[in-house]
């Protein structure tokens, strides 16, 4: 099978040379979503609102590509203060169920476009 490009106009649009997502067989590979607004492309407000919108622009990928967030099993959270790392917890139980999916946070020292949060991750669909 060929990869397949997976794009949805409800998150925002690659600000670089990628796509939103691509799948081989199975697994989808979702790049890194910073918090755009993906109707104004400008980053959200505030550290909440940050790691809120980086969840939503994730979802709306997982659904363009014919899944939801059970099909996520790994998930990568890069952050410029890992101080914020509980309220990631926080924030992320709102959005996902148990079990959750791996997950590393990773302490950056910058992310694109001044983001303070930036996740990506890998979906496995239709075990």
């Amino acid at each position: 099978m060929s990869k397949k490009i997976i794009q949805t106009n409800s998150a925002p649009k690659a600000i670089g040379t990628y796509s939103q997502a691509v799948q081989k067989n199975n697994i989808v590979f979702l790049s890194g979503q910073i918090p755009l607004n993906p109707k104004t492309m400008n980053l959200v407000e505030g550290i909440e609102e940050q790691i809120h919108q980086v969840f939503k622009n994730m979802i709306e990928v997982i659904k363009a590509a014919d899944s939801s967030t059970d099909d996520l099993v790994k998930l990568n959270i890069y952050l410029t203060d890992l101080s914020n790392f509980g309220l990631v917890n926080e924030i992320m139980a709102q959005y996902f169920t148990e079990p959750y999916p791996a997950r590393a946070a990773i302490g950056v020292a910058s992310l694109p476009k001044g983001s303070q949060v930036e996740a990506d991750g890998f979906l496995v669909k239709g075990e």
